[in-house]
């Protein structure tokens, strides 16, 4: 695997080359990924909006900049992603800012699509599910994954599906309307949750 990341890191983005792609593609009436439909271009536009706004409003608490300053050694934040995905729009401008309150934290993003070799080492419960965050440290171990949607919208998905079967417009409608309300809160506690108990397991292992 080492080899097979250090391979794709050689072609991956910052998150600001990132957007700068996204925001590209779309004024030429594109979406990123082999599949082009009027439907994700579309997607993308309004995620380019969105992300616009979430870089100028979005805040990190206090207790998140704190637990993120205590990190004493290197860690390689990959994401995989694209650029009509509406959870990643969501979660990548809070994701880039947790990245930047510590110089030991390394932020790379990757396609999905151009990256499938990848994204299968990680599958989020049998599905090829983004935003996928997988952290490592600076031998290629694994340190934890994250995603494709914070805690409580994971959860807030698998109600929905049980008691309808499927998610449909109006579900993605209030899910939206929770990532609003959120604020960028529930992604950074359950990172710097995971962050934490990596670093206990880490421990753990040197007594």
């Amino acid at each position: 695997m080492k080899a097979l990341i250090q391979q794709r890191l050689a072609t991956s983005y910052s998150y600001q080359e990132y957007r700068k792609l996204v925001s590209d593609l779309v004024a030429e009436g594109k979406s990123t990924g082999p599949n082009q439909t009027e439907d994700l271009t579309h997607f993308s536009m309004l995620n380019v909006k969105r992300m616009d706004r979430l870089d100028k409003k979005i805040e990190l608490s206090e207790d998140t900049i704190l637990r993120l300053q205590k990190l004493d050694k290197k860690q390689l934040w990959l994401v995989l992603t694209e650029g009509w995905c509406g959870d990643a729009a969501q979660n990548l401008p809070v994701i880039e800012k947790m990245a930047k309150q510590s110089s030991h934290i390394e932020l790379r993003l990757i396609l999905r699509d151009e990256n499938l070799e990848v994204m299968n080492l990680f599958l989020t419960n049998g599905a090829q599910a983004i935003p996928k965050l997988i952290s490592f440290d600076e031998e290629f171990n694994v340190l934890f994954t994250w995603g494709a949607r914070p805690s409580i919208a994971t959860q807030m998905v698998t109600d929905y599906k049980a008691k309808h079967g499927k998610l449909d417009p109006e579900f993605k409608k209030n899910l939206q309307v929770w990532y609003n309300k959120d604020k960028g809160q529930n992604v950074q506690s359950d990172v710097v949750t995971l962050i934490e108990q990596s670093q206990a397991r880490i421990l753990e292992t040197q007594c």
